[in-house]
């Protein structure tokens, strides 16, 4: 009983950690707008960049990736206080900022796709999980330009690699697959524009597109 309710209480802490969205804070509170008004409608990095450009996109990066290390830390040190647990802890911790950023109660539950917090989480996993997912998604963007196409496989290496890191049963791998399964989930339109040839491909720029400043349909929105 006391392992569920420890695991709870992490799962509850690294959640609210996650629901501070670096696109939405970062367009509130320094642009003054809201960036899920634009675009595709999605408070992720590749929203973000689209409508406002590179100016503010490492305040967005630093914001998601550090809340991530926040709440991987945070579960990590108490798991591993309390039932000498540190891996257990930095997944439940993860999962949980993967939930918030996807689901902010603090923003209507509609957030990112949660790929910067899971590309932040694989370093605490394992070196050969973090190579291969990040190694993935690289080489799939620069290759192809879909950033979506590079976090749907590097989201969905994740348990693959950890099954050789883990083995093939247990608790760990179980989350890996909760956390890979999330992100994918929340790429079922990508996926879909991508069987349809009708996806975006990333473009560099450094100020806004001007076509980008106005809502699209939920059923045209992009990573």
């Amino acid at each position: 009983m006391f392992h569920i309710f420890a695991s709870a209480v992490v799962l509850l802490v690294s959640y609210f950690l996650g629901c501070i969205n670096g696109s939405v804070m970062v367009s509130h509170f320094i642009i003054r707008d809201d960036v899920r008004k634009h675009g595709s409608g999605n408070a992720g990095l590749t929203n973000f960049y689209r409508i406002y450009g590179a100016k503010y996109a490492l305040l967005v990066i630093a914001t998601d990736m550090g809340k991530t290390v926040i709440a991987a830390l945070i579960g990590g040190c108490m798991l591993d206080y309390l039932l000498h647990d540190w891996t257990l802890g930095v997944l439940l911790g993860g999962l949980g900022c993967e939930l918030g950023h996807m689901f902010p109660v603090f923003f209507g539950f509609k957030g990112g796709k949660g790929i910067l917090c899971g590309s932040v989480l694989v370093w605490f996993i394992d070196w050969r999980v973090t190579l291969v997912a990040w190694g993935l998604f690289f080489g799939l963007w620069l290759l192809t330009r879909y950033v979506s196409l590079g976090s749907i496989f590097a989201a969905a290496s994740i348990p693959v690699t950890s099954a050789f890191v883990f083995g093939l049963n247990g608790k760990y791998l179980i989350l890996c697959i909760l956390i890979s399964g999330l992100a994918i989930y929340c790429h079922r339109g990508n996926i879909q524009r991508l069987l349809h040839g009708t996806e975006n491909k990333f473009k560099w720029h450094v100020n806004p597109i001007p076509d980008q400043t106005s809502p699209r349909k939920e059923s045209e929105e992009e990573e």
